[in-house]
């Protein structure tokens, strides 16, 4: 199994000797609803854990929610309410949204807020080994001490002053340095520290949660990849400051950005889809079918034609596995697994993968009108699916709105019986009883019901 370090720059042999994968991966900043940007990322690391659980390793999965910060302050005062209160609020939206999506929980979630204590003493470690200062209650990193800051990103410390987004503070050492620890505003909510009332900064808490949850170093690191500068740089300088322990994590791994046209999807620049709106417009398997289509570390185009096709994607893999099969010869299956599996141990290329799938959908299609055996074919694909979180079970149709769906095919059915298309109108009857719907016919007609 190979996987693209970031940090290295190329495809690596991936392994753990005891088996047991530590991943974090950075989670969100609850300050509003998450957009669909969020969710393309959490599916991409599920697919990585279920794959590596498929491979026989135990993952240990822990993902953060980040719920202070400059931007979960701002929300919450325009909304009159506490930051705690905006932030759970929307934890539990996106914690719902995963569940539909089929996201595996992380093993832990922790909060920033629920880990000041970490977060100080790794900062009073740092200023005790003069990688850190104190400036009238604020604390800076100090990045030129780190001899090899930059490494993640592949840019050098002079480099980094051309085009960075830095935060000016005459106060600072170098402009370079960044924020382990800020003073208390007025009207902020802070904490109790050595350096006065304040909180933490947006990159120390990650490490503080990585190395408290899952050690001092861990197996991959995962996040988007607008995180890699400077919020994973700073993550490394400041970890393997404080432990003394190289690297931080062996493998870093970076989903490309979903785009909406030609910018990234995202909050600040107000050009997203909300993960609400998505879920209620969209086939939930569709969206992640949607994910999986392209690889992992390629930007991913959004359009609503692109979601769409996708639902009779889905809805392809769903009639493979739900046909009746026939008594003749089994169906040889075995050989899509390994295309599979082939590709997903390339790096995760669910694309490849996804290929191998509709083969075999193809396939078992055939083999049905061949007259083969094609259960355990079906029974492949419904691993294979799975693996990359899919589930073929038809969606549980809410009565009210499938109503005038179901009432039209129960009336394109009787017009077929009036014209003695009766394989037309058996077709549509065996269709709807797959899909849970009850038809009776009687002198007046026919009428249906769910379940």
């Amino acid at each position: 199994m190979k996987l693209y370090d970031t940090l290295r720059g190329q495809v690596n042999d991936f392994d753990s000797p005891n088996g047991l994968v530590r991943m974090y991966v950075c989670g969100i900043t609850p300050y509003s609803s998450s957009h669909i940007g969020h969710a393309m990322s959490a599916v991409t690391f599920d697919a990585v854990r279920r794959y590596l659980e498929f491979r026989g390793f135990k993952v240990r999965h822990i993902q953060n929610f980040t719920d202070i910060d400059d931007k979960m302050i701002a929300a919450a005062n325009e909304s009159n309410v506490p930051v705690s209160e905006l932030a759970e609020a929307n934890i539990d939206e996106y914690v719902s949204a995963m569940s539909e999506l089929n996201v595996a929980p992380a093993h832990e979630y922790p909060r920033a807020t629920r880990e000041i204590e970490k977060i100080v003493e790794i900062i009073q470690s740092l200023i005790d080994k003069e990688y850190a200062y104190d400036v009238e209650g604020d604390v800076y990193f100090r990045v030129r001490r780190d001899e090899d800051y930059g490494k993640l990103s592949h840019r050098s410390v002079d480099d980094l002053l051309s085009g960075a987004r830095i935060e000016i503070d005459e106060r600072k050492e170098d402009v370079l340095d960044f924020a382990l620890w800020k003073s208390q505003k007025p009207g902020e909510p802070a904490w109790d520290s050595p350096w006065g009332k304040g909180r933490p900064g947006w990159h120390i808490e990650c490490s503080a949660m990585s190395i408290k949850y899952l050690g001092e170093t861990i197996d991959i690191h995962g996040g988007g990849e607008d995180l890699v500068f400077p919020h994973h740089e700073n993550e490394i300088a400041q970890s393997e400051s404080y432990t003394d322990q190289v690297p931080f994590s062996r493998f870093w791994l970076h989903n490309g950005m979903l785009r909406l046209g030609s910018e990234k999807m995202s909050k600040s620049l107000g050009n997203i889809i909300s993960l609400p709106e998505a879920l209620d417009s969209y086939d939930p398997q569709a969206l992640r079918l949607f994910f999986l289509s392209s690889h992992y570390r390629s930007p991913l185009f959004y359009s609503e034609e692109s979601v769409r096709s996708q639902e009779r994607a889905i809805q392809r893999l769903r009639q493979a596995v739900s046909v009746p099969s026939e008594d003749g010869p089994q169906l040889d299956a075995s050989g899509y697994r390994e295309r599979f599996i082939e590709a997903m141990d390339d790096d995760l290329n669910t694309p490849r993968a996804l290929a191998a799938l509709f083969d075999l959908v193809r396939e078992i299609n055939r083999g049905r009108e061949r007259g083969e055996d094609i259960a355990e074919a079906q029974d492949i694909l419904r691993e294979l699916a799975g693996v990359l979180g899919l589930t073929l079970e038809e969606p549980q149709a809410n009565g009210a709105e499938a109503a005038p769906f179901i009432q039209t095919l129960v009336d394109v059915r009787a017009e077929l019986r009036s014209a003695r298309q009766f394989q037309l109108a058996d077709n549509i009857r065996d269709r709807l009883t797959e899909l849970g719907v009850s038809l009776e016919d009687s002198p007046e007609g026919t009428s249906w019901r769910l379940g």
